[in-house]
């Protein structure tokens, strides 16, 4: 029914909180290196630190509520041991941050929403647990956090911490979501129910479906329920003559899309996957200026600069970028469409961002392989437009997940979405 290969490609308190390990005396920000590491506080750094096992929390710290989603009563920052999924399955360290909703914590701790975040850039300081949220994602989460459940957040390997972010790469994020869960529910017992629903906008959908297929066997133990899945970018591994809607190629060549996305898939996923090249070497001049702002700013930095300047995709890139990216496919690509647990995704047909087509080869590659769909499409809304509309449909969908109750899948009558719409004047965030 689908094939998805190359859509993915193209993006896109109650309690006193003690830490594992003290964070080290705060010292200026490090300086920012090719892997836009720097930039943020000690806290997040490594350096002579013995890193224990994945899943371990190595320390946290009190955040301002002030700059928290509406309805949190406590931000915890965090730091902890997790498996990179780049290379050699050695251990890495992540940043996130912990978000407590209002009232007393239930007998056995609130549920947890563990959010996957959506593409902010690959600069360290692009890590939501430094630089906050948008106004879009501090609405959407406060209405989670209202619901009655905590969030669980990671940055994403290279965000925040040392080396670069594997932009898009299922692996690395599910372990960094995994590995976050297991060390938050270890370090606040009292706080944190093992009952979980995987919630991702964009990148975050993906790093949601990555993170509900490798959990049954990197993290059996996790009670993970359901996934929530809006602005779809991910890809199945599919048979190759399975039909799928055709695909632009601004939504599949770099030299083609939008100039951030296509910046931070060299800067990001391919100099992760070649960290013994520099990704310099298939830069123009105008592209190696650009790299630089990738590295030091974040995603709409990005597209003010590229507006300033006019800048375009093909400008970027030399002859070499093919040759760079050969064989990346396995790593972005999700195994197979089988996921374990129901998913709820939410599709804005404006989305003009992330596209239609690949969303729905997405569905169709998770319906051709037993998972359990409910797929939800919206007239006139945007790739931001849509996420907080879908929580009138994604809240009752986790609702009945958390009680138990059967899912309805909508795969019987999938059927391509057809030609993006316009965007409905009027709707916040449906730009």
């Amino acid at each position: 029914m689908s094939d998805t290969r190359p859509f993915f490609l193209s993006l896109l308190a109650t309690c006193a909180i003690m830490a594992a390990t003290p964070a080290p005396a705060a010292t200026p920000p490090n300086a920012v290196s090719p892997y836009g590491d720097g930039g943020v506080s000690a806290f997040y750094d490594t350096d002579g630190v013995t890193l224990p096992a994945p899943g371990t929390m190595i320390r946290t710290e009190d955040m301002d509520t002030a700059h928290l989603p509406d309805g949190a009563t406590r931000g915890i920052r965090t730091l902890y041991s997790a498996t990179s999924g780049v290379g050699a399955a050695t251990t890495t360290a992540v940043s996130g941050q912990i978000l407590l909703p209002r009232g007393k914590p239930p007998r056995h701790g609130w549920p947890v929403i563990a959010w996957e975040h959506g593409t902010t850039g690959v600069a360290d300081v692009c890590a939501p647990s430094w630089r906050g949220y948008s106004s879009r994602d501090r609405a959407y989460l406060a209405r989670w956090l209202a619901a009655g459940f905590a969030i669980v957040a990671t940055d994403y390997q290279g965000l925040g911490t040392k080396g670069p972010h594997p932009y898009l790469l299922y692996r690395p994020e599910g372990y960094s979501v995994l590995d976050g869960l297991h060390a938050a529910l270890k370090q606040f017992p009292m706080l944190l129910r093992n009952r979980i629903v995987l919630v991702g906008q964009s990148q975050g959908s993906g790093a949601a479906l990555g993170t509900a297929w490798l959990a049954p066997t990197y993290a059996p133990d996790l009670n993970i329920l359901g996934v929530v899945a809006t602005g779809v970018v991910a890809g199945f591994r599919v048979p190759a003559n399975a039909p799928h809607s055709p695909i632009p190629a601004v939504y599949t060549d770099p030299t083609q899309m939008d100039s951030a996305f296509a910046m931070l898939r060299v800067e990001g996923t391919d100099q992760s996957l070649n960290p013994t090249r520099d990704a310099s070497t298939v830069l123009t001049p105008e592209g190696k200026d650009y790299a630089r702002q990738a590295q030091t700013s974040c995603l709409h930095n990005l597209f003010d600069y590229a507006a300033k300047k006019h800048i375009s995709s093909p400008a970027l890139f030399n002859a070499k970028l093919a040759d760079y990216e050969k064989s990346h496919e396995d790593a972005f690509e999700i195994p197979d469409g089988h996921i374990h647990m129901p998913v709820f995704v939410g599709t804005g047909l404006a989305d003009g961002e992330a596209g239609t087509a690949g969303q729905y080869n997405a569905v169709a590659a998770m319906c051709d392989a037993g998972t359990t769909v409910s797929w939800h499409e919206y007239p006139g809304l945007t790739h931001n437009g849509a996420v907080n509309v879908s929580a009138q449909d994604s809240l009752p969908f986790v609702k009945r997940l958390m009680k138990g109750k059967h899912i309805a899948s909508t795969c019987a009558t999938l059927a391509p979405p057809g030609p993006i719409q316009q965007a409905t004047p009027g709707i916040p965030w449906n730009n």
